[in-house]
């Protein structure tokens, strides 16, 4: 492949969500789909999943259910940029507010880092305690295809830790009690739904691979990040990619990330002993009706003031 191409190839993947391309999308997305639940079923379904997921992500991480505003003020600087380049930008109103006498410029939330931070405080968790939400947004600058929209429903969850666990391992250990959640949603669901057993779509495995970015890179290095992404996928269905931020040995990153979200930057060569950065990373799935991978969750250890 020309290098030029690759290069451009390279940097257009690293927007983050979405597959970016209309015209791609009709050429991934199946059209002879159909969904092994009605209407009705698929609704029961999410809404016992949910409160499955949530119950037992409170339980394995210790963590309390709480609410989490929609609309926040700009001068909180609770608002999340969602990355580091400036390009998705929250939508912002004036609120007049006792006919502009007390007026208040406001944001729809976009994400849930900074205040979940704050929350922790509030709450007055200590460590090994936290907190879930289930936060809703909107992202206006997302590129919507099958599996990202401008409204955002997710979780979102925070824990207090000590120094001494800002380390590879312990970011393992809690990736780990993640992944159990949800291997056990999926029995979850299809114990209450049967057909949801079908050898269309295999069963989640029960251990994740963990899979530094630069591990990724190695292998696939003529490939942009979602092609290696999907390619890893299709040889172990689940990863966990770790240190996505940091620039790799090609000059790119896995992915854009915020400075003041998860950690990308911390050097873990002591842990890995290879050239590695960072504590945050994503959980990947293989999904069998796009045939791509399909990110769950992104998580890390929070940067810190100091380096």
């Amino acid at each position: 492949m020309n290098t030029l191409l690759l290069d451009n190839d390279k940097k257009a993947d690293l927007a983050g969500p979405g597959i970016g391309d209309y015209k791609e999308l009709e050429k991934i997305l199946p059209r002879n789909y159909r969904s092994l639940l009605s209407p009705r079923e698929t609704q029961q379904a999410i809404f016992h999943v949910k409160r499955y997921i949530e119950d037992n992500l409170c339980k394995e991480l210790n963590l309390i259910m709480v609410e989490v505003p929609l609309i926040v003020d700009v001068e909180s600087g609770v608002n999340d940029m969602l990355d580091r380049d400036g390009s998705r930008t929250p939508i912002q109103f004036h609120i007049s507010n006792d006919r502009n006498l007390h007026p208040i410029d406001a944001q729809v939330v976009q994400a849930a880092t900074k205040w979940k931070r704050v929350a922790l405080k509030q709450f007055d968790c200590t460590a090994g305690e936290g907190i879930c939400t289930d936060m809703r947004a909107v992202r206006k600058d997302y590129f919507l295809d099958h599996d990202h929209s401008a409204y955002v429903d997710q979780w979102d969850w925070e824990r207090a830790i000590i120094i001494e666990q800002r380390n590879l391992e312990f970011l393992k250990t809690i990736v780990r009690k993640i992944w159990k959640v949800i291997v056990g949603a999926e029995k979850f669901a299809q114990s209450l739904f049967p057909q949801l057993k079908d050898s269309h779509y295999p069963d989640l495995p029960e251990e994740l691979v963990f899979l530094h970015a630069e591990e990724l890179l190695d292998m696939y290095p003529d490939l942009p990040r979602k092609q290696r992404e999907t390619a890893v996928l299709q040889k172990h269905p689940a990863v966990f990619i770790i240190g996505i931020g940091w620039p790799l040995k090609d000059g790119y990153p896995h992915e854009m990330r915020a400075a003041d979200y998860d950690d990308w930057v911390t050097d873990t060569r002591d842990q890995t002993g290879k050239d590695t950065h960072g504590l945050n990373g994503d959980i990947l799935v293989w999904n069998p009706v796009t045939q791509r991978r399909h990110e769950l969750t992104s998580m890390g250890v929070r940067v810190t003031a100091r380096p």
